[in-house]
């Protein structure tokens, strides 16, 4: 707090006020203040600290890679500081043996700006090889191969930088996979992102069939969602078909070679109706924690209960538009509710009249319900820009019994229905906090 005080000359009036005179006598014209010219007077500041003083904050943040748990090899130990530096700046050495001088120049007080001016390394290279290094001491203390370690001694730090969320054991599974496989950075990021995915779609169709300890079934369980996302058939063949590839165990390679041949008994099913279906071909999903966080692109649609009928799925707005620098989502006429999905293949194909109708559980489906189905509400997506019952393989939301429901094409045909709601894309189940099969605090490195 800056406290100033100022000392300036009052202003004399021109004649004398007295309490004992009944009215003011003039002064004579010698004692009139004439205009004078005034120094310039000094000024006194005093600091005052506050009671409470408020830490200066900083708008930006410069990035610095985590402290390093890896022991300097033998011949880096008494270096100096310019020695160091001079490791760096020309690579001298494996990658994972100079990658710990790193965190030893920040803690002298080298800002990650500086030693990249400095080695050329940016600070991106830097946190990589710092937390690649510390990954690679993880597999060394768990009895990896040398074999194994050697194929990371080049270029080893993007690959195992894209394993550092993997438990201590699931690095060494991985790491002996990307070897068998000689893997790219890309393809260590997906393999991770399955291993780590795969406990949360615990209850997902099929996830049963898949070995969570391997990481090729964690990796066929991924490819084998994305073809259940999958409407057209070729992309769908295409998915499963790398499913198949990459699969090991016995259980997995049978479940993803009956999908592909057609043949799932389990798709099989029998909604309230009690109508037998041959294989469902709309893809049944559920969303992920955080997926729609993580999306890129979401998709913004309309929502109607189940219990307003075909009312609520007609009156629904057809038409929403991203508009303006901000993408501001503008509807051709006011609704209470919407929801927010990622782009997934079948909703984005939607070009207008997408709604979504909130089912309180999946009964209205016409195939098999297992327990879980009767418990948990869904989200079915359906086009109404196709409304003619056209596929016999389709499924389509129509009005049946008093009530809306899923029907398949071929059991309307029969029926002498032709025209429906609209066509089913796809079919959301809610996301699930399940904590099974998670990864215990132990586990973590």
């Amino acid at each position: 707090m800056l406290s100033l005080t100022v000392n300036s000359p009052k202003p004399t009036s021109n004649f004398l006020n007295s309490s004992f005179l009944s009215s003011p006598i003039p002064l004579p014209s010698h004692h009139i203040n004439r205009p004078t010219k005034f120094l310039p007077k000094s000024i006194s500041a005093t600091i005052i600290p506050s009671s409470n003083p408020t830490p200066q904050q900083k708008l930006y943040q410069p990035f610095r890679p985590p402290p390093s748990q890896s022991p300097i090899p033998p011949q880096f130990r008494n270096l100096d500081t310019a020695g160091r530096l001079d490791v760096l700046t020309n690579r001298l050495g494996q990658w994972y043996e100079y990658a710990p001088l790193i965190p030893t120049l920040i803690r002298e007080g080298f800002a990650p700006p500086t030693i990249e001016e400095l080695t050329g390394i940016t600070g991106v290279d830097q946190n990589r090889l710092v937390v690649a290094a510390q990954v690679r001491d993880t597999l060394v203390q768990s009895g990896v191969e040398a074999e194994t370690l050697e194929f990371f001694d080049k270029g080893g730090a993007e690959l195992l930088y894209e394993i550092r969320l993997l438990s201590i054991n699931q690095r060494a599974a991985a790491a002996r996979y990307m070897l068998e496989n000689k893997f790219e950075p890309s393809d260590a990021q997906e393999l991770a992102r399955s291993i780590k995915d795969f406990p949360r779609r615990r209850g997902d169709r099929g996830w049963d069939c898949f070995d969570y300890t391997i990481p090729a079934d964690c990796l066929a369980f991924m490819y084998y969602r994305q073809a259940l996302e999958n409407r057209e058939s070729e992309l769908r063949t295409s998915a499963l078909e790398k499913a198949l590839a990459v699969a090991v165990s016995e259980r997995a390679r049978e479940w993803v070679t009956k999908e592909l041949d057609g043949n799932d008994e389990t798709a099989e099913g029998e909604g309230r109706g009690g109508g037998v279906v041959d294989g469902v071909k709309v893809p049944v999903v559920r969303l992920h924690l955080g997926e729609i966080a993580e999306a890129t692109v979401v998709a913004v649609l309309p929502v109607c209960g189940a219990e307003e009928r075909e009312k609520g799925v007609e009156a629904a707005p057809w038409e929403s538009r991203c508009k303006g620098d901000f993408g501001i989502v503008e509807a051709e006429k006011d609704w209470r509710r919407w929801v927010v999905l990622p782009a997934w293949e079948p909703v984005v194909r939607m070009k207008r009249g997408g709604v979504v109708v909130a089912f309180a559980d999946a009964r209205a489906l016409p195939w098999r319900v297992n327990r879980w189905y009767k418990e948990e509400a869904i989200l079915v997506v359906a086009d109404r820009g196709s409304k003619e019952v056209v596929a016999d393989d389709g499924f389509y939301l129509v009005v049946s019994e008093d009530e809306l429901k899923v029907e398949r094409g071929l059991a309307l045909k029969e029926k002498g229905v032709k025209e429906s709601l609209g066509n089913v894309v796809i079919v959301v189940r809610p996301p699930r906090d399940d904590n099974e099969n998670e990864l215990a605090d132990e586990d973590w490195e």
